[in-house]
């Protein structure tokens, strides 16, 4: 028999990895569903067992695209009544991306095997999160996979969708912000010091401004290999300190805290939370199993703390915008929109709207943040190679007033 390795976390939401020897991959998964474990991954292991769970042999990434089509493609052909191993077949034939045609081919047999589709999936954490695996087991519990794949491919085009709008938002300025600085240094490395030349040749006592520069110039060149390597030890400690429990705590709580895009980030993901948790319980999973994906797909340690806290209330018999409401995190609208949603039964439905209200106000702060990026931008690289200008420019102007005089 097979050897897996698996990573669970228990009820109080502790992470356990063990390995599981001359086990079969279902008995094992019905013994830790048993256990009252969540499953978030499980891996067989070939040779020796790979730190962090990764499959061995399996390179490459999956695109977010190629994840969408083929849930798409595969619910139109379930719907047509084609069976599973033969819709796999068939997609399989038409992948391009070949670690990806390996992937369906390895469902397609372990489905013919007698695994369950979800339990087939569980196999594969790399490629198919918590949340596509749970939705896809709620689909089969249901009899309504197709209807359900459809809408796990809505899902992950709005999730993609919103994605490519938080990076194009913060694209622009990251990357002028990079050309300032570069074109800024360039100031203060070579030209600046080929003027010091000139002014020490020509004697005197140079402007305030003008000395204040030179010694920055100065101080730039003498430890500039010093700042730079001070920078990039830095910022590894901070990668460092991001990866722990705490730090990456810390690291999202201040993100959402940051001025300007701290309210973008913020309602980014509020609309993920309400958009997960609203495909989740149309899809027929629990509010328990459903609070913990979402705060595990959420991105966020603050919003998957926030979701643990629900999580804890919910088991308490306590509603869900209670502690939502007490996060900090979550505005009012949100909330009431909850409670009026668990009320009346409605729940899934209040939740996507909220997640539609807060896509459109996305779109609104990306349009409202380019435009007060673009000239605040402008404006920084304007003083600060002006000052340098006009630095460099008042020595050439006291000479040209004494030629005068």
């Amino acid at each position: 028999m097979p050897t897996f390795k698996y990573v669970v976390k228990n009820q109080e939401g502790k992470k356990i990895e063990q390995v599981a020897e001359n086990e079969d991959f279902s008995q094992l998964v019905n013994k830790l569903r048993n256990q009252n474990f969540t499953i978030i991954s499980i891996d067989e292991v070939k040779g020796k067992v790979k730190k962090g769970g990764g499959q061995s042999g399996r390179g490459g990434r999956v695109k977010d695209e190629d994840l969408i089509i083929f849930s798409r493609q595969l619910a139109t052909l379930l719907d047509a009544g084609v069976t599973l191993v033969q819709a796999l077949s068939i997609l399989c034939e038409q992948i391009e991306n070949q670690n990806f045609k390996q992937i369906i081919s390895d469902l397609g047999q372990d489905i013919q095997g007698g695994k369950s589709f979800s339990d087939a999936l569980l196999k594969h954490p790399r490629f198919f999160s918590s949340l596509f695996v749970n939705m896809i087991k709620a689909g089969e519990k249901s009899g309504r996979l197709p209807e359900t794949l459809d809408r796990l491919s809505n899902y992950l085009e709005k999730a993609n969708a919103l994605l490519k709008k938080v990076k194009s938002a913060l694209a622009y300025p990251t990357v002028v912000s990079s050309m300032a600085v570069l074109i800024t240094l360039f100031l203060l490395i070579k030209v600046i010091p080929t003027f010091k030349g000139i002014f020490e040749s020509l004697g005197g006592t140079l402007p305030l401004p003008t000395l204040i520069l030179i010694n920055i110039s100065d101080f730039v060149r003498d430890y500039f290999l010093i700042v730079g390597f001070v920078l990039i030890f830095s910022v590894i400690l901070l990668k460092y300190y991001a990866k722990t429990e705490k730090g990456s705590f810390t690291v999202d709580k201040m993100k959402l805290k940051l001025p300007v895009f701290g309210a973008l980030l913020r309602k980014v993901a509020i609309s993920r939370f309400c958009s997960t948790f609203s495909s989740l319980i149309e899809s027929g999973v629990s509010v328990l199993d459903c609070l913990t994906i979402v705060g595990k797909t959420s991105g966020n340690k603050v919003i998957e703390k926030i979701a643990e806290d629900v999580q804890g209330s919910v088991r308490q018999g306590e509603n869900i915008n209670t502690p939502l409401g007490k996060s900090g995190v979550f505005p009012p609208l949100v909330t009431r929109m909850i409670a009026v949603g668990e009320q009346s039964g409605e729940l899934a439905k209040m939740l996507s709207k909220v997640a539609d209200f807060y896509e459109r106000e996305v779109d609104a702060a990306v349009s409202g943040l380019t435009s007060l990026i673009e000239p605040l931008i402008i404006a920084f690289l304007g003083i600060v190679i002006g000052s340098i200008a006009v630095a460099m420019l008042l020595p050439i102007f006291k000479i040209s007033t004494l030629i005068s005089g």
